[in-house]
Parts: structure tokens; C-alpha cells; sequence
């Protein structure tokens, strides 16, 4: 079990996610609009997160043979939760500073933070349910961090529109297999688990709930959020085929 005050990663990985913030800011990006600057900066700290977070986690999962739904955070879990924790701070700050208005971010980064940190500083236990979700949830984030770079610059870079094009479709459909499949599997298998009373003495009702409740809102606008862009997609493929024919 660990202590709340051994923390010492935690800042560590923050200074990381902030420095690559700035570098791609006032390096990497200098030469982008100022207007999607920050999203390309938010999308650099996103790759130096996502795949490494997925194959940490995988790690930090198998490695613990008493892994469970309620088993006790080992310290390789909680490095990685500390290595999300800060990278949601760091992006959290991003929004705040830039897109204040966006409330739909701001409240997922602190929703998500409430159970990273209630899990990993409060109760000592469950990683294996959040950092699988985690899992689920950064799969994808190569392919994403991908097309977002891809759509800011497709109006005015020809190659970023022809890997936008090439990207959309491979990137929806792997987004909807794990967010719109694998995530409310594995939801419903960690619900059932904690309704029938599995984790009663180690993780509180009221808390459990409240990390299903998240994770259920977050699966809901990740789903409306790929419907949309599949709509559209729809429409502009449909739009091109219309202009081939006549």
C-alpha cells in the first residue's frame, strides 16, 4: 500500500509534460497559426502519454498476480497512474489558459482526475480497473494525435488533407471498436463486480459509483462525439461521389 505523501514522480512528470509543452509551442509549431498552436502543443504531450501509457499500464497489470478489480495498488500501478495524473494537469492548464469556454474538456480532465487521484491517494486500490479502462481509453491515441494534427493544417497543407482522408475512416472505426465495444464490456464486467459487493471493504459504494458514473458519461460523449464525425464523413463521401458523377 502506499503512502499518501510518496509522491515524489508525480512533480517529475509534470516538469516532462511541461517542457514538451514548450517546446513544441515556441519550437516545434512556431511556424503554425497561432490559432491551432496550443491544440498541436496539447496533441504533442498527448503522444509523449498515450502509446507509452497503454504499454505501462499493460505492464503494471500484468506484473501484479493478484490482479483484480479491487486488488491493492501495487508501486508500478501507481507510477502510471502518477504518469496520467500529470499528464492530465499538465493538460488540464492547457485548456484553462487557452479555451477557458470549453467546459465539455475541463470538466472530463477533472472528472478524470477525481478518480485517478481518489484511486491512487484515497483507497489504494483498483488500478487494475482504471488503468485498464486508461488502456481502452489511449489505444487509439497514436492514430488520434495523427488526424488531429492531420485536420488542423488540411485546408492549407495538400499532404495533410490526403492523410486526414486517408486517417478518418481507420481512425473512426478503431475508436468505435474501443470505446464503443470494449469499454462498456469491460464496464459492465467491473459494475457487475462492485454491485454484487466484491470491493465493500476496500473502495467505498459512494466512490465506486461515482468512477462508473464517469466512466459511463465519458463512453457516452466519446460515442455522439465519433457519430458525428462519421455523419460528416458520411456526407462529404457522399458529396465527392455526387460531384463525380455529374
Amino acid at each position: 500500500m502506499e503512502s499518501p505523501l510518496s509522491i515524489p514522480n508525480l512533480p517529475l512528470f509534470f516538469s516532462m509534460y511541461f517542457l514538451i509543452y514548450l517546446v513544441a509551442y515556441f519550437i516545434v509549431f512556431r511556424n503554425w497559426s497561432p490559432k491551432i498552436r496550443p491544440e498541436a502543443s496539447s496533441c504533442s504531450i498527448s503522444i509523449f502519454h498515450g502509446t507509452p501509457a497503454v504499454f505501462l499500464a499493460l505492464h503494471a497489470i500484468f506484473s501484479d498476480p493478484n490482479r483484480g478489480f479491487a486488488s491493492p495498488n501495487t508501486k508500478t500501478q501507481a507510477l502510471v497512474l502518477d504518469y496520467s495524473i500529470a499528464y492530465f494537469l499538465m493538460d488540464l492548464l492547457h485548456y484553462i489558459v487557452f479555451y477557458p469556454r470549453d467546459v465539455l474538456f475541463i470538466g472530463h480532465h477533472l472528472a478524470t482526475l477525481f478518480v485517478f487521484l481518489t484511486c491512487r491517494h484515497v483507497v489504494f486500490h483498483g488500478a487494475f480497473s482504471i488503468l485498464s479502462l486508461l488502456i481502452l481509453a489511449e489505444v487509439t491515441s497514436a492514430c488520434q494525435n495523427a488526424w488531429t494534427l492531420a485536420s488542423a493544417r488540411r485546408y492549407d497543407n495538400e499532404f495533410a488533407a490526403k492523410l486526414y482522408d486517408f486517417l478518418s475512416p481507420y481512425f473512426y472505426a478503431f475508436y468505435i471498436v474501443a470505446r464503443g465495444f470494449l469499454g462498456p464490456y469491460f464496464v459492465y464486467q467491473m459494475g457487475a463486480y462492485y454491485v454484487n459487493g466484491g470491493a465493500d471493504t476496500l473502495i467505498p459504494k459512494w466512490l465506486w459509483i461515482s468512477w462508473l458514473v464517469v466512466v459511463l458519461m465519458a463512453i457516452s460523449v466519446s460515442i455522439l462525439w465519433v457519430s458525428n464525425l462519421c455523419l460528416v464523413l458520411y456526407q462529404e463521401s457522399k458529396s465527392k461521389l455526387e460531384k463525380k458523377i455529374t
